[in-house]
């Protein structure tokens, strides 16, 4: 199966340079901000969680790119993992949502300036198509979320996360495969 590389339209390039230029600003205002109201769960440590934002924000970098439509798939996927985590940090499902909601917060104030920049008809497709993407992301971790509930209740006997077992921890395991995927989809675009 061959990736389609599609012409990136001006108004998501702009997006996508603005974006990756403060990338690491971004990161780090989400990360404070989380873990500013997080209740740290012995299984999911900071770094974790770290690692898992920066893939949720390098993932809507790329889907400013040309393979904004193949990307889809990996933002579902993580989002899906982020709501997983969020049910074993001992969130509810109004916190996932609302975790991921600071991230629009922070894409609207980021890109305000190049937003308003662009004529009218790019500006509301932009702001339109970054919307949809964020919405279904956020669908995605909910269900993520309530699947592992569900999972918990049926398979577990209300043991989310299992810290007893030494060395296996399917949190960072799903990270790795999720920032590998990341990376094969970096090497295709080039």
């Amino acid at each position: 199966m061959g990736l389609t590389a599609r012409p990136t339209r001006p108004a998501l390039a702009a997006i996508g340079r603005s974006l990756q230029a403060n990338r690491d600003q971004l990161l780090s205002q989400w990360a404070d901000w989380l873990m500013d109201r997080m209740a740290q769960a012995p299984i999911v440590d900071r770094p974790t969680i770290e690692r898992q934002l920066a893939l949720l924000l390098d993932i809507v970098i790329e889907m400013a790119g040309p393979l904004r439509r193949q990307i889809s798939d990996l933002w579902f996927d993580a989002c899906d993992a982020y709501g997983r985590t969020a049910a074993a940090r001992g969130l509810a499902a109004g916190e996932v949502v609302e975790e991921i909601q600071y991230l629009r917060e922070l894409l609207i104030h980021n890109l305000a300036d190049v937003i308003a920049a662009l004529p009218a008809r790019q500006l509301m497709a932009a702001v339109l198509r970054l919307n949809r993407s964020l919405d279904r992301g956020i669908a995605h971790a909910v269900v993520g979320y309530t699947d592992v509930l569900v999972e918990t209740l049926l398979e577990r006997g209300g043991v989310v996360l299992d810290a007893s077992e030494v060395g296996n921890n399917p949190v960072c395991d799903r990270l790795d495969q999720l920032e590998d995927e990341l990376a094969t989809f970096r090497q295709m675009s080039r």
